[in-house]
């Protein structure tokens, strides 16, 4: 039975301090994967733009070709691509993208308003098409960042209240950033955007591999264990326990010696053992 992985990048592939795939066996692993038949899709909440320039590129230097079955779901399910097949070296196709779930500008402007006063802690993600999203600067201790997290997140909600978009848009804060985004974006409507991909060139996998760092990334194992696929999905959440759900979790927390990046490679390298690839 074909095995596809369906995965977050930020912590579980992308570390949260260098934001690129820091892990050596990572790329190479993934290339095997997907060489060996099995479909891999990157289902986050990053705009194209950063799997376009960050991670695809460090793709095709572990040798990934162009024909490959690789696919890139951004901004939660808002924004979508396929590999270039024709392309001499891995590059994305066209990129589509649900202006639908876009923020209407004076959301985007009273943020970005509340984000300039914040610029020594955090930058605003101008590549985001379908949503907002405020990170933490790179060179930012990440203690510091989240000690000023709950009164930048209180700050956008009071703006949502009082444009009266409460209904349509909603916060979500991660450990290095706050996401803005249309409340039928999510990693379900992700995982529902990579089935559409995939089957436009095969048959979709019924045995999948799903990791995520936050709560939210369960939504979709939980999406296609809800279609009967067979589904294992690996944890690396800095903290929390395992929720109530119909299909396997591997949890794995990470330490100082061996952060979300490390654990998610370890388990790569398994699978592409597992499949002789």
């Amino acid at each position: 039975m074909t095995l596809g992985l369906l995965l977050d990048v930020d912590g579980p592939l992308a570390s949260t301090v260098t934001r690129t795939l820091r892990v050596p066996s990572i790329a190479p692993d993934l290339v095997a994967l997907a060489h060996a038949g099995a479909p891999v899709v990157f289902n986050t909440g990053r705009s194209h733009a950063f799997l376009v320039e960050r991670v695809i590129p460090a793709l095709a230097d572990a040798g990934l070709r162009a024909d490959a079955p690789v696919w890139g779901v951004g901004e939660k399910g808002a924004t979508w691509f396929a590999l270039d097949a024709s392309a001499e070296t891995p590059r994305a196709g066209q990129v589509h993208a649900d202006e639908a779930l876009r923020p209407p500008q004076e959301l985007l402007d009273a943020v970005r308003a509340i984000a300039v006063r914040e610029r020594d802690l955090m930058f605003w993600d101008d590549t985001k098409r379908t949503m907002i999203s405020v990170e933490q600067n790179v060179d930012t201790a990440n203690a510091d960042y989240l000690a000023a997290q709950p009164a930048f997140v209180a700050a956008c909600q009071a703006v949502i209240d009082e444009l009266g978009l409460a209904a349509d848009f909603h916060i979500v804060p991660t450990i290095i950033s706050v996401d803005i985004e249309h409340v039928t974006a999510g990693k379900a409507l992700g995982a529902e955007r990579a089935l559409g991909l995939i089957e436009e060139r095969m048959a979709a996998p019924r045995r999948w591999f799903t990791a995520g760092d936050s709560p939210s990334d369960y939504d979709m194992a939980a999406w296609l264990h809800a279609r009967g696929d067979d589904v294992v999905h690996l944890d690396v959440r800095p903290a929390g326990g395992v929720p109530a759900v119909g299909f396997e979790v591997i949890r794995d927390i990470p330490t100082a010696e061996r952060a979300e990046d490390d654990l998610t490679a370890a388990h790569l390298t398994r699978l592409r053992g597992d499949l002789g690839a």
